[in-house]
């Protein structure tokens, strides 16, 4: 016996059995019964829904010689007959796709002048219309206009907006709706009965979301379960074939968050990436769990979780136990993780990070640390670092990469004195191009933001008079740029290119190239000065912006060409980038 594809052997014959779209088959059925019929319609939708199945019924409704009281075709007339046995001379079917031209529309449109033989009308399905020509659509529009009165046009797309607005108004337009995952769980049910197949709920329901509302693909996908699994579709089984990550990690990582598990988290993380996932694809699935964590917490908002009855209890117990700002703060960081993670050149830093600082959420506040914010991090961490912390010396590489030559030099010096001291030195975030402030207040407002308009500062203790030095001003101003928002990303550019120097403490000054770019750092020049005292802890501080003359403008190197000049200047730190495996950020 042929084997037929689930798609095919259960694609709907009625208005009845088509899945999701009542009120549009009980629209069509009611023309039906009233007989009052448009020349022409357009099914429009995404794939899988039931456009072109809808047409066939539609059209099959229309011929019949003796319609049911509810508008459907009887199955027993000879209209319905030859419809059924794929002999009918009164409907046609088009695939736009393949019969674009001009030629093809005018051969259509020749055949529009015979009268039906049997029934009423003549029904042209034309599929995928959205793919004719703009000289198709113009042979095609005067007959569109003014039919003969025995003809109907059934028009099917996907992309209505490709259709050009003269044909629109001609049309009777209805628009199909994506399938909801209880709907295909269903249907999917009733096949699964039909074909002798035992099935797990929740397997069905991975289905039906992979679907992602089109029921063509969802049984596609069942087809493909079925035959995986040996026609028992257990819902490990459905994961292993589909490739799809278990959501029970999304459980675990929320519940580990809630507890400030970072190491487990950690852990876990490995072993997500260690079976072949994409660390963004972890976060997107985790934006999306946590999304119905939030939803499931309101009795109002628990019908929008389109899962199954089994899912949408976990989520609801997870609900009780996860604070609404815990939830709203995990959302706003995996929102920005997923945003910068595709220009982020080391994306698993990027993601451990995320999940390091949603774990850290929920973590009680220590005292204040003279008069400053409590830093949450790194109690986090402190029993992990006891444990794992080297005894033996490890040298402290410098935070932000030189800006010239003088820069390269002092630095150099710098490792030279470090590495020749006999006692241990401690490696600090700070040498990653981090600290721990910066971790801690991002994704969190603060008084001081990189906004032109920014006015004055404001500390708990009064004014500050700290002394920084060169590289406390050079790492502190590629913070600044890097935290810059995305209508300054232009300027941003152009500042990390930029040297301040220190000319007598605390004044700064700073030399660009033209008139141009000195006039767009005047316009934030308050908003630098702002941000500089703030996290260089001097109030005093003045910055100078100046044009270079001619002969002064020196070239700029970029991260690279730094970093080769370093290892040129001194080869160890060469040894130290290949022994320790580092990428240039």
């Amino acid at each position: 016996m042929e084997y037929i594809v689930s798609a095919r052997k259960y694609r709907p014959m009625s208005f009845d059995t088509v899945v999701g779209q009542s009120a549009l088959t009980t629209t069509l059925k009611n023309a039906v019964k009233s007989g009052k019929l448009a020349h022409a319609y357009l099914f429009c939708g995404p794939r899988g829904v039931g456009k072109t199945t809808c047409a066939r019924i539609f059209a099959k409704a229309i011929n019949c010689q003796n319609p049911t009281a509810d508008g459907e075709a009887c199955n027993e007339c000879e209209s319905c007959q030859s419809f059924n046995e794929q002999r009918s001379l009164n409907i046609f079917e088009l695939d736009a796709a393949s019969n674009n031209s001009v030629e093809h529309i005018k051969t259509l449109m020749e055949q529009t002048r015979i009268p039906p033989q049997v029934g009423k009308y003549k029904v042209f399905i034309i599929d995928e219309v959205h793919m004719l020509s703009t000289a198709a659509f113009n042979a095609f529009l005067k007959t569109l206009e003014e039919p003969p009165a025995h003809v109907i046009f059934i028009l099917a797309t996907t992309e209505k907006h490709k259709i050009l607005p003269t044909i629109l108004s001609r049309c009777q337009i209805y628009d199909f709706e994506r399938m909801t995952v209880q709907n295909t769980i269903q249907h999917l049910k009733g096949v699964a009965e039909k074909e002798g197949i035992k099935y797990e709920e929740e397997a069905l329901a991975v289905i039906a979301e992979k679907a992602d509302g089109g029921m063509r693909d969802a049984l596609s996908i069942f087809d493909q379960a079925a035959s995986f699994c040996q026609g028992n579709i257990t819902y490990q089984k459905v994961i292993e074939d589909l490739n799809v990550l278990d959501s029970e990690y999304y459980f675990r990582i929320v519940d580990l968050s809630i507890q400030n598990k970072v190491s487990d988290i950690m852990v876990l993380l490995n072993d997500v990436v260690n079976k072949g996932f994409d660390g963004g694809l972890l976060i997107q699935g985790l934006a999306k769990h946590v999304r119905n964590v939030l939803m499931a917490k309101d009795s109002q908002t628990l019908p929008l979780l389109e899962v199954s009855e089994q899912a949408r209890q976990r989520y609801t117990e997870q609900a009780g136990k996860a604070d609404t700002r815990f939830l709203y703060a995990a959302l706003r960081l995996m929102n920005q993780c997923d945003i910068n993670y595709r220009q982020s050149s080391n994306k698993r830093l990027l993601v451990e990070l995320t999940l390091i600082e949603i774990a850290q959420l929920t973590q009680p506040d220590e005292g204040p640390a003279n008069g400053r914010k409590p830093r949450r991090l790194k109690s986090l961490f402190k029993q992990l670092i006891r444990q794992t912390q080297p005894q033996q010396p490890v040298m402290q590489v410098a935070a932000a990469a030189p800006k010239n030559h003088r820069s390269v030099q002092s630095v150099q010096s710098q490792q030279t004195s470090q590495a020749s001291q006999p006692q241990k030195t401690v490696v600090k975030v700070s040498s990653l191009g981090l600290s721990w402030n910066n971790l801690r207040q991002q994704g969190k407002p603060s008084k001081m933001q990189i906004l032109p308009g920014t006015q004055g500062i404001e500390t708990e203790q009064g004014p500050e008079n700290a002394t920084f030095t060169q590289e406390d001003l050079e790492l502190q101003w590629m913070s600044m740029c890097n935290r810059m928002p995305q209508k300054l990303s232009g300027i941003a550019s152009r500042m990390k290119n930029m040297n301040p120097v220190i000319k007598e403490m605390p004044a700064v000054e700073v030399v660009v190239a033209n008139e141009m770019i000195k006039a767009e750092v005047e316009q934030i020049k308050g908003s630098i000065v702002n941000t500089l005292k703030l996290h260089l802890h001097n109030s005093f501080i003045t910055l100078t912006v100046s044009v270079a003359e001619k002969g002064e403008v020196e070239k700029i190197l970029t991260r690279r060409e730094q970093f080769e000049l370093m290892v040129k200047q001194n080869p160890s730190v060469g040894k130290l980038w290949k022994q320790f495996d580092l990428e240039l950020a």
